[in-house]
């Protein structure tokens, strides 16, 4: 006599906040990840950078003019030239204020303004975790940078100062490391073999239209506009074995395109919103 075997029940849709609630607050600081935490986001997502004194900081931009009251590359200042800086200051001031007002939502002042290093972040993250969350975190590495290699180094030398640089025995490792670079990547794969690697892609390379991707990624993170153009990869994405990891998702008809499409992941900028519309909020 034979069982047919009950049809699996598929895991649900991981929803990955983009620097954070960034919607709602500064993009990269402190309050806009306590935020996505309290909005019940199953992941954090932050970029990389370092400064001149070989410091990692979550910022997205090669220089802070825009996320910030200073200018200058990262890379030619130091975390104290950056931590004399206001990063919060350039959100629009009423959304700011409405969101303060709102009854689920006391940010610390500080919090909304100051650089945010990832060491911090990662701090953040393990209360999450001690406390029962299982939070998980997204590091993307930034380039082109003129410290090459060096970022990669010092981002696996800090994750394994929190011993977060390997799975944990029989569970699936709570960071992965996410970038445009090939390269950057590979340098992560070879040192850490066990850490999940994500090939972030802002079109479908020709040699890469058949669903593979570079030596060293494991993961497809494709923009949103190539799910909107070209579903059919995603497709030939999940036919490969990979998992599919969309950016940056927050209009409500992309999160229902995910949904059909089955990815696997959906960074947005928006987790509550999103959270709201897949029923788990």
């Amino acid at each position: 006599m034979t069982h047919a075997r009950p049809p699996s029940t598929p895991s649900p849709i991981q929803v990955v906040a983009h620097r954070g609630a960034s919607d709602e607050a500064p993009e990269h600081t402190l309050a806009a990840y306590r935020k996505a935490i309290e909005d019940g986001a199953d992941a954090l997502e932050c970029d990389v950078r370092l400064t001149a004194d070989h410091q990692l900081v979550c910022v997205h931009d090669r220089r802070v003019n825009r996320t910030s009251n200073g200018r200058g590359a990262v890379s030619a200042l130091e975390l104290a030239d950056l931590a004399a800086l206001d990063f919060g200051s350039w959100k629009d001031r009423q959304d700011l204020k409405d969101h303060r007002e709102s009854p689920d939502w006391d940010p610390v002042p500080g919090e909304l303004t100051s650089v945010l290093t990832l060491e911090r972040l990662l701090e953040l993250v393990c209360e999450a975790r001690a406390g029962g969350r299982a939070l998980e975190l997204a590091i993307e590495t930034k380039h082109p940078t003129r410290w090459a290699g060096q970022v990669e180094e010092r981002l696996l030398h800090t994750l394994g100062r929190f011993g977060l640089d390997r799975p944990p025995a029989g569970g699936p490792s709570p960071v992965r490391v996410m970038s445009f670079s090939a390269r950057s990547l590979y340098r992560v794969r070879a040192a850490a073999p066990t850490l999940p690697t994500v090939y972030l892609m802002q079109f479908v390379s020709p040699r890469l239209r058949d669903g593979r991707l570079p030596a060293g990624a494991r993961i497809a993170g494709p923009g949103m506009r190539i799910v909107r153009n070209h579903p059919e990869h995603v497709e030939r994405l999940r036919r490969a074995g990979h998992r599919v990891h969309v950016w940056t998702v927050n209009e409500p008809e992309d999160v229902e395109l995910c949904v059909r499409l089955g990815v696997d992941a959906i960074i947005t900028n928006r987790p509550r919103q999103v959270l709201s519309q897949l029923g788990r909020f």
